[in-house]
């Protein structure tokens, strides 16, 4: 192995020589700016730069999860929580509507019985959707078809409801 000049100019740890800066066409011949001061915003840009400002090119990214990570992380959340998951205000419509279409009566509703009921339905859907996840599974599916909905109501015996 040879051992010359052009082979040490061409090894990993050294860096290439910079080129001395060049003077440009300047507006005023006898003040002369550091390379390093700061561009006053009356001078005449670079021929390298493009029109692109800093601020746009470096833009932060939105952190992209895999397929089904942020559905784990919102599971694990739900699951954490105690809170209602349904609003208030339009599940109390709801609930109002039903009444007035059984009966003809003004009926009034007290907070707490709105919030009990609200409770019992959430805990029946959420009974309801991890019994027709079960029935996905058991078919072999990771996505859950009405059919499966309809298996676990059926197999509940909650179908006449």
């Amino acid at each position: 192995m040879r051992h010359d000049d052009s082979a040490a100019s061409r090894r990993k740890g050294t860096t290439p020589k910079r080129r001395p800066p060049q003077p440009g066409p300047s507006t005023s011949g006898s003040t002369r700016r550091s390379p390093r001061s700061p561009r006053s915003p009356r001078s005449p840009r670079s021929p390298r730069r493009s029109g692109v400002s800093r601020a746009s090119a470096v833009s932060p990214r939105k952190k992209r999860f895999r397929p089904g990570t942020r559905a784990l992380m919102e599971i694990r959340k739900y699951q954490k929580g105690t809170d209602l998951l349904l609003r208030k205000g339009p599940f109390s419509r709801l609930v109002r509507e039903v009444c007035q279409s059984i009966s003809h009566e003004a009926l009034r509703w007290q907070v707490y019985a709105l919030m009990a009921l609200q409770e019992a339905a959430e805990a029946f859907l959420v009974r309801l959707f991890a019994d027709a996840n079960l029935c996905a599974i058991h078919a072999k599916r990771v996505t859950m078809f009405p059919r499966d909905i309809q298996l676990a109501r059926r197999i509940r015996g909650a179908d006449t409801l």
